[in-house]
């Protein structure tokens, strides 16, 4: 199942899909943004056309966690997309995904306007990149309890880098 990553500005939308399996992130580029009746339809048509089977969308925190104007307008929008669209979307916190996008953009030789063009579709990213990880910890988590012998076996069998390994004096070798 693929998921799409959202990243609603002003003037654009960030996006990004995952892999059929819903491991890997990778940015698609950006929707002008329009009013909400326009976004809606065009994130609508792109998940039929790319089998999206749910979104998550950034939510714009402040940095104390509070939520302002923008977050409760992204979780409106996550509800009327999840309604017209007929699939989960989630939120997630998107705290710092624009300067980690922009420093990114920066560290592979992007800068100035070419840089600004990429910033959402590259936030996009990170927002799903990170929904991704916390599923799959979720899962790993959940698994483990259900079966804790896996768990312990797969602690067993990842050995410890050799900085980690614990020397032990001459003596007790």
């Amino acid at each position: 199942m693929r998921i799409l990553g959202i990243d609603l500005g002003h003037k654009r939308i960030g996006l990004a899909l995952s892999d059929s399996e819903g491991v890997f992130a990778f940015p698609a580029g950006t929707l002008k943004s329009g009013n909400a009746k326009q976004n809606l339809k065009a994130l609508r048509e792109l998940i039929v056309e790319k089998e999206v089977g749910c979104a998550v969308v950034g939510l714009p925190r402040h940095m104390d966690g509070r939520k302002g104007p923008e977050a409760e307008s992204a979780e409106r929008f996550a509800q009327s997309l999840a309604h017209q669209a007929g699939i989960p979307v989630e939120t997630l916190d998107e705290r710092w995904t624009s300067v980690e996008a922009e420093r990114a953009l920066r560290a592979q030789g992007h800068g100035g306007r070419r840089a600004r063009q990429h910033v959402d579709e590259v936030a996009a990213s990170i927002i799903l990149r990170t929904y991704l990880e916390l599923r799959s910890n979720a899962r790993a988590r959940a698994s483990a309890e259900s079966d804790p012998a896996k768990e312990r076996a797969r602690h067993e069998a990842t050995p410890m880098p050799p900085a980690m390994t614990p020397k032990l004096p001459e003596s007790e070798r």
